[in-house]
């Protein structure tokens, strides 16, 4: 980390580097608070400027510190120091400059960027509201309308946006440092002196009651159960009436709660949890990842079109395997419709999709993939099939090659056993829709190579997804957790709560989809499918799984066919109620002598979610995970729990175990010892009274 200060011709520049993405954190602010110092003792300065080497301005502040005492009266005074200079100060700017990166350059007098630049203040989504002047400077540049859908949205905007909205002044062709050293120049010689933002006043016709109520109702809808965008409302509300020496102190009154909220907890949480995630313990030290230079997908359906997505859009040239030219055409097909609606969609340009098509090609024979760095194997979950692939791929892949399955849940071990290669072999778990769900399972065998693990672990970065490590075992992590969960949901359906009542209540408490409604969407019959073949894995249990099988078995296939859980129109999402699906649950229910029960809310989400916090534990205790965290990951990147929850794990120590085991209990007294044992080392810790973060923190020291 360096802060130099250079004076050009009566110019000082400031450049900052802290790589890799120039965080501001306490190094960089006590070079900062010397370098202003530096030039509060100069004479004759003309201007200053302020910029960053390597790829992008100031990406933000140092999250690693929200854990720590509050910083926000520092980078108040640091900020304070650079708005009260005497002469005009430049802030230039490239890359990505988000939170506190933007709020420093508010304090600058003047804003430069070059072309394509991104500026946001993203903090909400970490449950935290902008802590070092963004809630008051903002809305003095573009009012606070424009301030919170920049702040509620969380997204992004561009220089030339920027430039739009009134918080960018110049927009610098060509190298950023010389441009800016020239529009300091040019602001000095036309005589230009300080324009200090916190000596605005903000327009109030940009704080009506109107404006407040519509952004209120955004922010409820967008974030349900959460509370960091109401703050962030309130804090800039008050920039219209508060002078901005209390707007700032009043700020840090509202971040500092944030912070100490589960909602923040729990999202920095998950922030921190997914760059966890690639650190895999024990491999050996060294290990380097095999080179992919050329991918090959087994089977043209919707999950392996998806990943074949997944890599061109890498830039890794695929090849798209099929049996059939039918399928294989179907297939390409559809990768090619799901290009053509982003095109349409303005996410990608004509030439963008063309050079993505064009890495894409199919095949019907697998020796035109014999070069392939990586197989991938994505056919539907049949043991069989899957293990009559591989053994043809031995013959074909060529050493070293990585041999993976997609499998959802079935036994690895075992389909490697077709292989004469089994230190090749590990699961590569994508989630549906494989092109835009973030989450990837990579499940290691007992006879995986190190290599073989850190390639797809590292393989994950340039296919843009977050990769969480897992053992064998029936549904590895996520599908595992998931049978409790989904157990207990048709079971209340069997038992006389609608469908609607039960996922409304799941997606009321923060799930992005009510269970029965993601059975709908995903095809009923591959639930079905899943039990059926792994029927030897469930408990003995007559009732077992039943709902999906009424439904499957009077012909409602889900969103697919119109008819599920729910009823579906033609071309429309939309859940209806189907009062036939009810019947048909009620007889079900009848023929298996299920009586009928009343569900409070409480019920419902105990019973859903108990389970799944139980299971998530034992497979922490089992060593199937690598740590607690990795747990959440899976749940809150490929399952829609709410990241403001922190993932099972992280919520069940939010309740308290003890909270857990006595409920676990309660409906092991009512509906008996079957699916209610809680786990070992649940027990354990509630008996010894520590939490799951205890028990992580004592096993790794």
């Amino acid at each position: 980390m360096s802060v130099a200060v250079v004076v050009e011709d009566g110019i000082a520049v400031v450049t900052v580097s802290n790589p890799p993405v120039n965080t501001i954190d306490a190094g960089v602010r006590e070079g900062l608070s010397k370098a202003v110092g530096e030039i509060e003792s100069m004479k004759g300065l003309k201007a200053v400027v302020l910029l960053c080497e390597g790829s992008t301005f100031f990406s933000g502040a140092d999250i690693g510190e929200f854990a720590g005492p509050p910083k926000e009266e520092e980078y108040r005074r640091l900020f304070n120091r650079f708005e009260a200079l005497s002469v005009p100060v430049v802030a230039g700017m490239h890359g990505t400059v988000m939170g506190g990166g933007l709020e420093i350059a508010l304090a600058c007098h003047y804003r430069a960027a070059v072309p394509g630049a991104r500026f946001g203040l993203p903090e909400v989504t970490l449950g935290i509201i902008p802590g070092a002047g963004g809630t008051q400077r903002l809305p003095r540049l573009i009012g606070v309308e424009a301030t919170l859908d920049l702040i509620i949205g969380a997204r992004p905007v561009d220089t030339a946006k920027a430039i739009e909205l009134g918080f960018i002044d110049r927009q610098i062709e060509g190298d950023i440092r010389a441009g800016s050293i020239a529009y300091a120049r040019e602001l000095a010689a036309s005589g230009k002196g300080p324009r200090r933002t916190g000596e605005m006043k903000v327009d109030p016709a940009t704080a009506t009651d109107e404006i407040i109520a519509r952004v209120t109702a955004q922010a409820k809808k967008q974030y349900r159960n959460r509370q960091a965008p109401l703050t962030a409302i309130e804090a800039v509300r008050a920039s219209v009436t508060m002078p901005l020496a209390r707007g700032l102190e009043y700020e840090t009154e509202l971040v500092n709660g944030a912070k100490a909220t589960t909602e923040s907890k729990a999202l920095v949480h998950v922030f921190f949890a997914e760059r966890e995630t690639r650190k895999v313990p024990g491999l050996p030290e060294g290990t380097r990842a095999r080179p992919v230079k050329l991918a090959a997908i087994i089977g043209a359906g919707t999950m392996g079109g998806g990943i074949a997505i997944c890599f061109a859009n890498a830039g890794i040239p695929v090849i798209l395997l099929d049996a059939d030219q039918a399928a294989l055409d179907r297939g390409l097909g559809v990768v090619d419709k799901t290009y053509e609606g982003m095109v349409k969609r303005g996410r990608l340009t004509a030439d963008d999709k063309a050079r993505r098509m064009g890495l894409i090609r199919g095949a019907l024979d697998y020796a035109e993939a014999k070069d392939a760095d990586v197989w991938i194997e994505a056919v539907y979950e049949n043991v069989a099939l899957k293990k009559k692939i591989f053994a043809a791929l031995d013959k074909v892949a060529k050493t070293g090659a990585v041999l993976a399955t997609n499998t959802s849940t079935l036994d690895i071990e075992d389909i490697a056993t077709a292989v004469g290669r089994p230190q090749d072999m590990i699961g590569m778990h994508f989630f549906s829709p494989a092109n835009v769900m973030p989450l990837l399972e990579v499940v290691r065998t007992s006879q995986t190579a190190p290599d073989v693990i850190r390639t797809a672990m590292d393989l994950a970065r340039p296919l843009r997804k977050t990769p969480v490590l897992a053992r064998v075992c029936y549904g590895f992590i996520g599908n595992r957790m998931m049978e409790g969960y989904a157990r207990e949901a048709e079971f209340m359906a069997l038992e006389g709560a609608t469908p609607r009542r039960i996922d409304s209540v799941l997606e009321d408490w923060g799930m992005a989809m009510g269970i029965l409604a993601v059975f709908d969407m995903a095809g009923i019959e591959v639930g079905v499918s899943v039990h059926k073949s792994n029927a030897d894995k469930f408990p003995p249990d007559p009732n077992y799984y039943q709902a999906d099988f009424a439904i499957y078995e009077a012909g409602r296939l889900g969103q697919k066919n119109g008819k599920g859980y729910y009823r579906y129109e033609k071309g429309d999402r939309t859940r209806y109620d189907d009062p036939e699906a009810v019947e048909i649950l009620r007889a079900r229910a009848a023929k298996l002598g299920i009586r009928p029960r009343e569900h409070t809310e409480q019920e419902i989400l105990e019973r859903c979610l108990y389970p799944l916090l139980n299971e998530g534990i034992r497979i922490l205790e089992e060593g199937i995970a690598v740590r607690a965290s990795d747990i959440d990951v899976v749940w809150a990147a490929g399952y829609g729990f709410p990241r403001y929850r922190g993932g099972p794990l992280f919520y069940a120590d939010t309740i308290g175990l003890k909270t857990l085991l006595d409920g676990i209990l309660k409906y092991r007294g009512i509906f008996g010892p079957m699916h209610w044992e809680p786990a070992p080392l649940l027990v354990k810790l509630v008996k010894e009274g520590r939490s799951l973060a205890e028990w992580e923190q004592a096993r790794r020291s």
